[in-house]
């Protein structure tokens, strides 16, 4: 039988040069796509993290992670978003497996 829902896991890094408000704006953007179209399971905001490599010639960036229950086609849409969002340096959506 096939799933309805499934649990995912997605961070984003958001580039500082958005500013504080721009960050602000940019969490509550996603928070608010997801609650709408998911059930949201947390929103956690990591901050300003120095990145591993230099990303467009940013060495720093904000971190976000959702946990999210959804329908399948939702993640796609969500990536999507993320593509096309100025300010999103990177973005990853994963499935959690079930644990037994």
């Amino acid at each position: 039988m096939a799933k309805l829902e499934q649990s995912y896991e997605s961070i984003i890094i958001l580039s500082t040069k958005l500013g504080e408000d721009g960050i602000k704006a940019t969490v509550a953007k996603f928070t608010d796509m997801i609650s709408k179209a998911a059930t949201l399971d947390s929103v956690d905001e990591w901050g300003k993290r120095r990145l591993a490599y230099a990303i467009n010639y940013e060495h720093d960036g904000y971190y976000v992670m959702f946990n999210f229950t959804s329908k399948p086609d939702f993640p796609a849409e969500l990536d999507r978003v993320y593509k096309i969002t100025d300010g999103v340096i990177r973005s990853m959506i994963i499935a959690k497996s079930e644990e037994k």
